[in-house]
């Protein structure tokens, strides 16, 4: 499960500070100096009981942006510091099952009872209120090609709280949780790591009964627009997309540019197309071309 850091202590800092200091040592989840250095700085944030108030207040007045500059991460997300770097601050909210955002939503919305690991590090702490609980899993990320349906080899660990005060590393690839609605509304201060490999690394949902993993949560940008390009059938796209199957570095994209390409033949040539993957060096390739077979065969 997640690292619990023990660095309790009384001091507090303001979000200026807190950035500045970050701007200046980096966050670097390797390198344990770095990472209990960032942890030190989230500690003094969130002993901060009123900063986070001012930074919503200050969104609401800013009529000219409207608050969607702090919102860029999601509806859940207050983004507390500019994007682009090796890291990144936000807020995260967390309603209860009382609360009218949860009733009008859903679990899904704010990625509740989602089995799930995480592509980067982060540090978090419990800002407000009692806290979301999780279900903590670990896995082996070497171990797996990534195919869907594939053997997890998930090892529940325990269940426990985020509670107030409370402040812990989630490890890349490592820690897999799936999170309940806290008994009330609650706020968790992250640290996020957002290095530059980070977009070809894959995240995934887990469907923990069957000890499986059921989907990928990481699609970037890069594959929407292969995707559309090819789609629209856009002449240089489909053999941008035939390069990339052959030659790109990464597996998921490779895969990506497959399944671009079959999504305009036919269930024939899509099946060829599969059928001559199947041999590809790339156990991730292999096991989905092998697994797309079978459901054009159930088809």
């Amino acid at each position: 499960m997640p690292r619990v850091i023990d660095l309790a202590h009384d001091q507090s800092c303001d979000l200026g500070d807190c950035l500045a200091a970050l701007e200046a040592d980096g966050f670097d989840p390797l390198e344990e100096e770095s990472l209990l250095s960032a942890a030190h700085w989230l500690r003094k944030l969130g002993n901060n009981r009123s900063f986070l108030a001012d930074a919503v207040i200050a969104e609401l007045k800013d009529h000219a942006h409207g608050g969607e500059d702090a919102s860029a991460y999601g509806a859940q997300v207050i983004t507390l510091s500019p994007l682009g770097h090796d890291f990144f601050i936000r807020a995260n909210f967390w309603p209860s099952r009382d609360e009218y955002a949860y009733r009008a939503s859903g679990d899904a919305a704010f990625a509740y009872e989602l089995p799930h690991d995480h592509n980067f590090d982060f540090l978090t702490v419990g800002y407000f209120g009692p806290g979301y609980s999780s279900d903590y899993y670990e896995f082996d990320y070497e171990a797996v090609d990534g195919v869907i349906g594939e053997k997890a080899t998930l090892r529940f660990v325990e269940r426990s709280t985020l509670d107030p005060g409370k402040l812990m590393h989630y490890r890349a690839h490592r820690d897999v949780h799936s999170q309940l609605p806290p008994e009330s509304l609650s706020v968790s201060l992250n640290i996020m790591h957002a290095g530059g490999a980070q977009g070809w690394l894959d995240q995934y949902r887990f469907d923990v009964e069957k000890d499986e993993i059921s989907g990928i949560i990481s699609a970037g940008g890069s594959e929407i627009f292969l995707r559309l390009a090819v789609g629209l059938e856009n002449p240089e796209a489909l053999d941008l997309a035939d390069t990339f199957a052959r030659n790109h570095v990464s597996e998921r994209m490779r895969l990506v540019a497959l399944e671009a390409q079959a999504g305009i033949l036919g269930v024939a040539e899509r099946d060829d197309l599969w059928r001559r993957a199947e041999t590809n060096s790339s156990g991730l390739i292999a096991g989905e071309a092998r697994r797309r077979r079978k459901l054009l065969e159930m088809a």
